[in-house]
């Protein structure tokens, strides 16, 4: 894994090393040790262990977030997309942090092979932008709806420029739940 810093600390993408030739290629997606010194290259410490491994599989214009959960079942969440692709997001929650409020995203898809770590104190959305998009997330606490939160996907404090929905591209089809998510101000963060 190559580690590549983002614009807000704590963030983090990893590019996948593959190997091809005429019969396909071979990457080697997680490996715990790996993963800790790329995160100790950056002068990140290693996470908590992954408990949990998650899947989706969203058509285009789905569009799932801006999702997190509360201490103390805060998630991290090493994310990727294996078939199709995704814009994907997160935006810093932690208070007192110097990006508080500030969101980064990218493309994920299975043709870049890239994944993005995102520690706990950030919210996640992602957008998927082809239909069959499958999306994986290890996350470092498991799932509790009691700590479960969300922030509106279209915030205009955050003002993600989600690809497409400016443009009338894409219809972003949201769940009931992500539909009514509070605004990033009235929202309660870490």
């Amino acid at each position: 894994m190559k580690p590549v810093a983002t614009p807000i600390e704590g963030l983090v993408v990893l590019e996948s090393r593959v190997f091809g030739d005429e019969r396909g290629w071979f990457t080697e997606s997680f490996n715990q040790r790996g993963f800790e010194v790329a995160l100790r290259d950056l002068g990140q410490s290693a996470p908590p262990a992954f408990v949990q491994d998650n899947h989706s599989c969203s058509q285009r214009g789905v569009l799932r977030g801006l999702h997190y959960q509360l201490p103390p079942h805060a998630q991290g969440k090493l994310v990727r997309v294996v078939r199709g692709s995704a814009y994907d997001v997160a935006v810093d929650i932690r208070r007192g942090s110097p990006t508080f409020g500030q969101s980064f995203g990218l493309e994920l898809s299975a043709a870049n092979r890239i994944q993005l770590w995102i520690p706990a104190g950030f919210a996640h959305g992602f957008l998927a932008m082809e239909d069959d998009t499958h999306f994986l997330y290890k996350t470092t606490d498991y799932y509790d709806p009691k700590s479960e939160r969300s922030i509106a996907w279209n915030d205009p404090g955050i003002g993600i420029n989600w690809p497409g929905v400016a443009e009338g591209l894409i219809t972003p089809n949201l769940a009931p739940k992500d539909a009514a998510a509070p605004e990033f101000a009235a929202a309660e963060l870490f």
